[in-house]
């Protein structure tokens, strides 16, 4: 069996491409049957999405790189040639060291995260629910779960991180003198917008406000945070009110555009707006961003803040890189041994085969009435001769060089024991 992995992520994509082969947890079954159908031989595949990376997994007995690029390009509407300069193909090892390296928060943009585990987590359920992993990609999903275990109870990998959802409030500080005086809006009521609401309540804003598609999801976080819902439909004649909006929501289209932003400025008198749009594909339109009263950072825009305390960490990259190297090779072992089962199974079918053979020669001869010792004899050395037989052929050979092989085999086959 051969591994592989397509992907493309925050350092080789832009985030506008990113939102073209994002897909939300519950188009991952439909999606992973569009692929499995694409494929030539049997595959086994799993589709990891998030804000920062799109992943393709694949395990098949032979590597078809070609044709799940085809299939990614077709998905997200872009030319080949286009998306090739953005994505990074991996193959076995590389593949899973890669997958070892996500689930341990190594490759993220918040080095040491840990919403990519559970992320990971979510894509591979979505596979086997749809039925699209087989023995080997759930092997290496488990070990790189039990690896990112390790790597974070051993190291300090996440100690110094800062979170996507602590640089937005570092910077909603940077722009605001006093954060309890400004009112906030959530749009979206996921686990980002939950852990960004959260950092936002311990600075005791003057209100909170969570605006969601269902609102009695919405309602659910707006009162453990003690504040109040909003619809989506009164966000464009409403947004004048708050002071900062942090939206991170799976709507394929903008949420927020530039007229309504606009509006709400106007009424505001042009008092400045903190904006952070944490979606892929975007909720904010783009062109917000040239407003002279709106400050809108997006997730690639909040990397340089996240990077803060990197040399900190160095050291425990490097202690969780031998760790992963472990696992890697671990892995890269067990399939190396699960490719050579095929074999093992056909040795033991010949084997099973011939002994079957000469047992019912054996019966039949017992059957006649002929002497069971002189029986035993001859199947015995019937089957020896059956075994031996490729071996002398091989010994007999013209070739010098094919009878130095089957020497040097017969040795480390059938007399090393004896030795």
């Amino acid at each position: 069996m051969a591994v592989w992995a397509l992907g493309l992520n925050h350092i080789t994509a832009p985030l506008d491409l990113r939102g073209r082969f994002a897909f939300a947890v519950e188009q991952l079954g439909p999606v992973l049957s569009q692929l499995l159908h694409k494929m030539q031989d049997p595959t086994e595949a799993a589709i990891l999405s998030t804000c920062n990376r799109t992943e393709i997994y694949c395990a098949a007995n032979k590597v078809s790189l070609a044709q799940t690029m085809d299939w990614l390009a077709q998905s997200g509407g872009v030319p080949i040639e286009a998306l090739q300069k953005h994505t990074y193909m991996l193959e076995n090892a590389q593949a899973a060291r890669h997958a070892f390296r996500v689930a341990s928060g190594l490759d993220s943009m918040v080095l040491g995260e840990p919403q990519i585990l559970g992320q990971m987590k979510e894509a591979v359920k979505a596979a086997r629910d749809v039925g699209a992993i087989g023995t080997t990609l759930n092997q290496m999903f488990e070990r790189s779960f039990s690896v990112a275990k390790l790597v974070r109870s051993s190291t300090e990998i996440g100690a110094h991180s800062i979170s996507m959802a602590a640089a937005a409030v570092r910077l909603a500080s940077q722009l605001f003198e006093n954060i309890s005086d400004q009112k906030i809006l959530f749009v979206g009521a996921g686990e980002m917008i939950e852990l960004c609401a959260t950092y936002f309540a311990a600075k005791n804003p003057q209100s909170i406000t969570i605006a969601n598609r269902t609102m009695e999801r919405g309602q659910r976080l707006a009162q453990s945070l003690g504040g109040q819902v909003l619809a989506l439909a009164e966000l464009p004649d409403r947004l004048h009110e708050f002071d900062i909006v942090i939206s991170c929501t799976a709507s394929t289209l903008p949420l927020i555009g530039l007229g309504a932003v606009e509006r709400a400025l106007k009424v505001r008198k042009h008092r400045p707006m903190f904006m952070v749009d944490l979606a892929v594909p975007r909720d904010i339109e783009p062109e917000v961003k040239l407003l002279s009263d709106v400050y809108l950072y997006t997730v690639d825009d909040l990397s340089s803040v996240v990077q803060l305390g990197l040399a900190n960490r160095q050291a425990a990259v490097a202690q969780a890189e031998l760790i992963i190297d472990s696992g890697v090779q671990n892995f890269v072992h067990w399939l190396e041994r699960r490719n050579e089962v095929p074999l093992i199974q056909q040795l033991n079918a010949q084997a099973e085969h011939w002994r079957e053979a000469e047992l019912i020669k054996a019966q039949k001869q017992i059957s006649k009435g002929e002497d069971i010792q002189k029986v035993l004899e001859s199947l015995s050395k019937s089957l020896t001769q059956k075994m031996l037989h490729g071996a002398m052929t091989e010994l007999r050979s013209p070739d010098p060089q094919a009878r130095e092989q089957a020497h040097r085999s017969i040795e480390q086959f059938f007399l090393r024991s004896s030795r």
